[in-house]
């Protein structure tokens, strides 16, 4: 990683560390990163000419266990990344250095190992990884409560 910018500081002194941060940062520690990403290695997309160069491997990986762990759409993790800076930090991304993968690259890497028929097996060996260190990892979400404005219905009388 880069050295730390102004936006990756905090500058808040009371600041308390969550539970999700908690998780995701013993999820940085524990998980079979490097096992995992030699499986997509073979199959990942490579630089190639023009055009924007393809996001890192483990970063796509951390991402998509990410949105499995979290129970988010392609949208809504891209939105969740630009939101919670301990969704960035385990997925080390630095917006003082770059964007986050916006929702058509987070979708185009799952449907790559889909195709290769990789997803599956990567989700089943981190299971089984970490049920080996005795941990369990279940599906939360996240609500997003929306405001919007609307008028009344006149068949409410």
């Amino acid at each position: 990683m880069h050295q730390q910018t102004f936006a990756a500081v905090t500058f808040e002194q009371y600041r308390k560390p969550t539970r999700r941060e908690g998780f995701l940062d013993e999820m940085t520690h524990v998980g079979p990163w490097a096992a995992l990403v030699a499986a997509i290695e073979p199959v990942s997309p490579k630089a190639e000419g023009p055009g924007r160069p393809p996001v890192g491997v483990e970063r796509m990986l951390c991402l998509q266990c990410l949105q499995q762990w979290v129970n988010l759409s392609d949208p809504a993790v891209e939105e969740a990344l630009y939101d919670s800076c301990a969704m960035r930090q385990f997925v080390e991304i630095d917006l003082g250095h770059e964007p986050v993968p916006d929702e058509t690259t987070i979708c185009t890497f799952r449907h790559l190992l889909e195709a290769h028929q990789v997803g599956e097996q990567l989700f089943a060996r981190i299971g089984a990884y970490l049920a080996a260190q005795g941990m369990n990892v279940s599906r939360r979400t996240i609500a997003d409560a929306t405001s919007i404005n609307a008028p009344s219905s006149t068949k409410n009388r």
